[in-house]
């Protein structure tokens, strides 16, 4: 992709006025020093982020401790995978196969462990953030915009129980680089009934009457006066080419794929969700994050999304029972929908151009705790993570835990080092300015951690 050049006559109002400072992913600081934005460096064209609402626990996963006592290893056995190094719970045999594909971090850290706080911190990669730190989606769909009549940033699956709605918004870079989000509750990609309408013109408007509406708006306004003028219009432009193409409409409709894709992925949320994910990533979208719901068992109640907030007693069920917060429900399903993701994007040909991130805000505790419902609590001071794609190496393991899984033992992974790392693979600088003024804070105050990257 080309630098975006500029001539030395354009000046900064001429820009703001054209709505170039926002639409084309430059601050004044980047004119000022005469950097572009760094898509042209770039790793990955775009990222699913699949975020385990309620902290997944890393001890019965990614980071077994076979050798510990039974209450802090749990019932489930680690089980060899291609790759030395790494074991995974026998639970995910997929997943295990698949090894050779992805990087295990198994030093994650930070310090908030509430669930509104925690997700907070990892979905901004601020240890500290402010109330309106905007999350990674924003930031990436405000540095690396698509050029394309498709939204860059989409949310799937709500978070609901103890999580504030700032995923709805833009944080402080505005209302523009708010995600699109689809999926709330029941009303999701896994419900035979499910439809984006978002797409769908005004009832009773025919093309041609939205074409000539659009071109009177654009005479009444004409050249925008402000920064927030050329905003609106910028938003006004985009809601026009969304409902003119039909690209957006087509790339959110599982229609469009096969029944025996739908079932490799499997008939769940999550299931559905990352299916969806691919399908938006391949039409253009550069972020998209999934709620890693894995729904809940026939014949069971919905209780909340937060399908990985494990406690045992609070839940009424044991974390290794096979309910909707037992792992013997969870594990199998997000064995069976990531390994078909990973699966899926290398035989298209878009994992090295993908990166996939797998989190939770944090882990669990090293001790089961509570009778006579077993489980584990929050635990934010070590957990683990995996990815792969975007340039990231194959078949690793980065950073470990000390012998039960409690504290990071080597090379900790801080929430500034993993966003960061995630900017740098999206061709992102993470210096480049941002804040309320556009100007005085960088999109991370972090190093990204060059290891990672083959």
């Amino acid at each position: 992709m080309e630098a975006l050049q500029l001539s030395p006559q354009v000046n900064r109002r001429s820009l703001v006025q054209a709505g170039a400072l926002g639409m084309v992913g430059l601050t004044l600081s980047d004119l000022l020093s005469g950097r572009a934005a760094a898509a042209e460096a770039s790793r990955a064209d775009s990222c699913i982020f699949i975020v385990q609402y309620g902290g997944a626990s890393h001890h019965d996963t990614f980071d077994l401790k076979p050798e510990a006592p039974a209450e802090i290893r749990g019932p489930y056995r680690p089980i060899p995978t291609p790759v030395d190094g790494i074991r995974v719970c026998e639970l995910l045999p997929r997943l295990a196969r698949l090894a050779p594909h992805y990087t295990v971090v198994r030093s994650m850290t930070h310090e908030n462990g509430e669930h509104n706080g925690g997700m907070h911190v990892c979905m901004t990669g601020r240890s500290r953030p402010d109330r309106e730190t905007p999350y990674f989606g924003s930031v990436v769909a405000r540095l690396r915009p698509t050029g394309r009549a498709i939204p860059p940033y989409v949310w799937i699956q709500d978070l609901d129980g103890d999580v504030e709605p700032r995923y709805l918004h833009g944080g402080f870079l505005g209302a523009q680089y708010a995600p699109m989000f689809v999926a709330k509750k029941l009303d999701n990609p896994s419900n035979p009934g499910f439809q984006v309408t978002a797409f769908d013109p005004p009832s009773g408007v025919p093309a041609d009457r939205l074409a000539r509406r659009r071109q009177l708006v654009g005479r009444v306004e004409g050249d925008a006066a402000s920064a927030a003028d050329a905003v609106s219009a910028g938003m006004r432009e985009r809601a026009f080419d969304l409902i003119n193409s039909g690209a957006a409409a087509r790339a959110f409709d599982l229609q469009h794929e096969p029944s025996w894709v739908r079932d490799r992925y499997g008939r769940h949320p999550l299931g559905q969700n990352l299916l969806m994910a691919r399908r938006l990533v391949e039409g253009g979208v550069r972020l998209v994050t999934v709620n890693a719901w894995p729904g809940f068992p026939a014949g069971e109640k919905f209780i909340f999304t937060q399908g990985w907030d494990m406690h045992g007693t609070a839940n009424q069920e044991s974390i290794f029972g096979a309910s909707q917060y037992g792992l013997g429900f969870a594990l199998p399903r997000l064995d069976q929908a990531v390994s078909a993701l990973l699966e899926d994007l290398e035989q298209r040909g878009h994992l090295e151009r993908t990166l996939v991130v797998m989190v939770g805000e944090f882990g669990r505790t090293p001790k089961i705790v509570n009778n006579p419902f077993p489980g584990r609590d929050h635990w934010p001071h070590c957990y683990s993570a995996l990815l792969a794609g975007g340039g990231v190496r194959r078949g690793a393991v980065y950073g470990a835990s000390d012998k039960i899984g409690a504290y990071v033992d080597s090379d900790p992974v801080t929430p500034e080092q993993f966003g960061a790392t995630l900017y740098h693979a999206l061709g992102i600088n993470p210096a480049t300015r941002l804040g309320l003024d556009g100007f005085t804070q960088p999109a991370s105050t972090g190093e990204p951690i060059l290891e990672l990257f083959s």
